[in-house]
């Protein structure tokens, strides 16, 4: 199964730390949104969209990479990111802008994973920000674990 990780990560590279585990257990390509040729992803099996959470959404340049993708018929991906605060809730509700463009080009998301990242943005600097050291271990472990369901369960 190719698989590529299109991730955009900086700040604390939280995001970054789980995109590897996902490639390690993938055998995955990374790449930015940048780097990316839209036509170029049908190449592959499986994609994964990640970045940090920022005002409720994903990083702009991988919304942007999302408005400029060709429409498909029901090719896999599947949406990752860290943020602040997490929850089913919050998962839902930060990752929708992504999904529903995803979705509206033919993409079937197959799985969401989402997990606590150390955050310093705006006021929380101040008070030396929250999460410290998350991702961790277990963290790391969850990703490891959705990754290889996605590898049991993903129709090649």
């Amino acid at each position: 199964m190719k698989t590529l990780l299109v991730l955009y990560s900086y700040h604390h590279y939280n995001t970054d730390k789980i995109a590897k585990v996902f490639a390690k257990v993938l055998d995955a390509e990374i790449k930015t949104p940048q780097e990316i040729k839209p036509d170029e992803l049908q190449e592959y099996d499986l994609i994964g969209f990640g970045s940090g959470i920022y005002s409720a959404k994903h990083d702009k340049s991988l919304l942007k990479l999302a408005d400029e993708l060709p429409g498909v018929n029901n090719k896999n991906v599947f949406i990752f990111s860290t943020a602040g605060m997490t929850g089913k809730s919050k998962v839902h509700k930060d990752h929708s802008m992504l999904r529903e463009k995803l979705e509206s080009k033919g993409y079937t998301i197959v799985d969401e994973f989402q997990c606590k990242g150390f955050n310093t943005n705006s006021f929380l600097r101040l008070f030396g920000g929250m999460n410290k050291g998350r991702p961790n271990a277990r963290d790391l472990k969850n990703a490891e674990d959705f990754a290889v369901n996605l590898k049991e369960n993903a129709v090649e």
